[in-house]
């Protein structure tokens, strides 16, 4: 081989590799992490129930893959048609939630093993997107102490159930403010999932009562987020003005795997 061809030979070798790194920055260039990725359980300790719920953000992308701790893929969508074009950039999604009569918590746990869940998302102009959500199985305990006007919680609020009895249920007079208040959670529950340290991150207070506008039923709901110190919430007069019969719930939500819980109950509002 003369030395020319040895010089061009060079040359090619040179640029190729020169391309093929440049390709790698660019490829790199383009890995971006998801803005959110959170996989959690949530558990309604007042129905019995038990599901996997997940929030992820980011980028537009076509096609988001989710792998369990030991690698094997528990969940895929892919956009199709013109939809590979727009993208998706925000997936929420919870699972069924079968009765514990149908599906014991133990076997619910032993479907999602604890670890590190991974999140892989392609998009849709290119470039992959990375992201990760610890699961683990240790659930907050339910919010106790429940009051309602410094009534106590009723004991159920499922006219069908036998123990029904509607006397038991919180019930205040119109005009008097309706303060719900409930202690810290400290705890992991005392017989579902493992035992774990606690630490709120917040809790969620939900409260519903059906009405009627123009002849046809409407439920009027309130949704209020608050800091993991708070121990009390009061129902604006605004939404006690339309009903006479209220469900409210309290979910708490730990901190280290986002596991929530969420207990239910009601009130009733007189009217003098």
């Amino acid at each position: 081989m003369n030395a020319y061809s040895t010089f061009v030979r060079s040359a090619a070798m040179l640029v190729s590799a020169l391309t093929m790194g440049l390709s790698m920055v660019s490829i790199q260039a383009q890995e971006v992490n998801f803005t959110e990725s959170e996989i959690y359980f949530e558990l309604n300790d007042t129905d019995g129930d038990l599901g996997i719920h997940g929030s992820i953000d980011g980028d537009a992308w076509r096609d988001l893959r989710i792998r369990d701790a030991g690698g094997k893929l528990i969940g895929n969508v892919r956009a199709w048609g013109t939809m590979v074009k727009q993208g998706f950039t925000q997936l929420f999604f919870e699972s069924a939630e079968p009765s514990f009569d149908e599906l014991d918590p133990a076997d619910f746990f032993a479907r999602f093993p604890e670890g590190e869940y991974r999140i892989d998302g392609w998009g849709n102009q290119g470039g992959r997107m990375h992201a990760s959500s610890l699961i683990r199985h240790v659930m907050p305990a339910p919010p106790g102490g429940i009051t309602v006007s410094g009534l106590p919680k009723a004991p159920t609020c499922d006219e069908e159930d036998p123990d029904y009895d509607a006397a038991l249920v919180p019930t205040v007079s119109a005009g008097n403010p309706v303060i719900v208040d409930w202690a810290p959670v400290i705890s992991s529950h005392p017989t579902i999932g493992i035992v774990g340290d606690i630490e709120v991150e917040r809790y969620e207070f939900f409260v519903e009562t059906d009405t009627e506008v123009g002849g046809e039923e409407f439920t009027a709901k309130l949704a209020m987020i608050l800091p993991p110190d708070a121990t009390e919430m009061m129902v604006p007069e605004e939404l006690l003005g339309l009903g006479e019969q209220f469900k409210y719930e309290i979910l708490v939500r730990e901190r280290e795997g986002g596991n929530q819980t969420a207990i239910e109950s009601c009130f009733f509002l007189v009217r003098n």
